[in-house]
């Protein structure tokens, strides 16, 4: 129920490759070697930019997300 509310919030804004670090708490360095390697979170090229759909960055999120059991 809780990813549903979050995905009617959510927007297609696209987010800076230093907005989506600063939310997983990573060095940005980290994602454009995700990038280049081409894993972890779909990237948007937006002419010489990287950038990060949110709702891609939420999914990503809740992928690396485990239960306890």
């Amino acid at each position: 129920m809780h990813s549903v509310i979050m995905e009617e919030r959510m927007t297609d804004r696209l987010l800076s490759i230093t907005e989506a670090a600063s939310v997983l708490g990573l060095k940005p360095k980290t994602l454009y070697q995700w990038s280049w390697k081409k894993r972890g979170i779909a990237f948007v090229k937006v002419g010489r930019s990287l950038r990060i759909r949110e709702k891609d960055l939420v999914a990503f999120i809740e992928r690396q997300t485990t239960q306890p059991t």
